[in-house]
């Protein structure tokens, strides 16, 4: 008897050995150790703008660049309106976002750099058809609907107005900004309970085209905002420094999808819609992904944030106390091993770097 229980003892021994050290047939995801060893990307469906974010899950992106530097990643679902918190928690280390919604966090302590940008335009503001504003100097004293009072439609616009004389901060403000969410900004308008509203592609085209609203700004075209990147990638400061090649294989694969996209963007809309990160009709998505600039590129994303910078601090969104070469260079990188940018040739289907 004896013998037989150090015979089952041994054995649990040598089994439990065998899991701590291969994982005893632990799948890849389950096997991953936490910390910044492993990136946590930010993954968010029904956005029409992450289209690099599912590209580059989709073709296999991240799956290359990681493989390729012999590291791993997971994907963390959640929301990117919560970003702060995910990043203070540690539960992602890279993610995507719009540029001006995250610089005043930023500014205000919110550890992350950005490490490319990934597309223009994408912004559209609107008024009804039969409503007295013709143009944004009709904007003095009107009440402007957006997705949240933090969002980039907001800082785009308040820099657009700025340019115009308007005061945009403070009691004496000539606009007033209320929040709604986004699926409800077209109703808003279209019942009176604003003047007008900013609103992000594809809810934006859409509106336009359900309820014959006037376009009085599209930052796709606007030549103050048409070579701006309204959206970029970033990482966590703490991912930055302890996994460099981390940041830097995460950054090459968003800027693979994003040139992906450039070059295909109806054969990247239908692969949205056929995976399920997006809904709706994958012709009417192509269409507006062709509309919008995919050439990634990270001079033009720090000039981007440069530009954004200089205007938010001269009406007070950003502390004037600090210095603007100082901050751009800590909260926006070229990393080792990232291009400047990249292009996707179809025909061959080769990536080509540009610096």
């Amino acid at each position: 008897m004896k013998q037989v229980i150090k015979k089952i003892c041994l054995l649990i021994a040598v089994v439990t050995v065998c899991y701590m050290v291969t994982g005893c047939g632990k799948d890849k995801d389950a096997s991953k150790s936490s910390g910044t060893s492993v990136v946590k990307i930010l993954r968010n469906k029904e956005s029409l703008c992450l289209a690099p974010l599912h590209i580059a899950i989709i073709n296999g992106y991240f799956d290359e660049e990681f493989d390729k530097a012999g590291l791993k990643y997971e994907l963390v679902d959640s929301n990117i309106s919560t970003i702060t918190e995910q990043i203070s928690s540690k539960k992602i280390n890279a993610g995507y976002g719009l540029t001006g919604s995250l610089m005043q966090p930023i500014s205000n302590g919110l550890d992350i750099v950005f490490v490319t940008g990934l597309h223009t335009g994408c912004t559209k503001y609107y008024v009804k058809n039969d409503s007295d504003i013709k143009s944004l100097d009709d904007l003095k004293g009107k009440k402007i609907g957006v997705p949240s009072l933090s969002d980039s439609s907001v800082i785009q616009l308040k820099r657009k107005l700025n340019d115009l004389g308007f005061t945009v901060n403070g009691d004496k403000a000539d606009i007033t900004f209320v929040a709604y969410d986004m699926s409800d900004l077209p109703a808003a308008l279209d019942n009176g309970g604003v003047d007008a509203i900013g609103i992000h592609d594809p809810v934006a085209t859409t509106a336009e085209e359900s309820y014959k609203f006037t376009k009085i700004l599209d930052t796709g075209v606007d030549e103050k905002f048409a070579d701006e990147y309204c959206c970029q990638a970033y990482v966590s400061g703490e991912l930055l420094k302890d996994n460099p090649e981390g940041a830097a294989a995460y950054a090459r694969a968003m800027q693979k999808a994003a040139a992906f996209i450039e070059a295909e963007p109806e054969e990247a809309a239908r692969l949205q819609v056929e995976n399920g990160y997006m809904p709706g009709d994958a012709e009417h998505n192509g269409e507006i992904l062709a509309s919008l600039n995919y050439t990634p590129s990270v001079s033009l994303g720090r000039e981007t944030f440069s530009k954004s910078f200089d205007e938010l601090q001269s009406y007070g969104d950003i502390d004037k106390s600090l210095d603007k070469d100082e901050f751009v260079n800590k909260v926006y990188k070229s990393l080792d091993g990232v291009p400047n940018s990249v292009t996707y040739d179809p025909e061959t289907k080769k990536f080509t770097e540009r610096n």
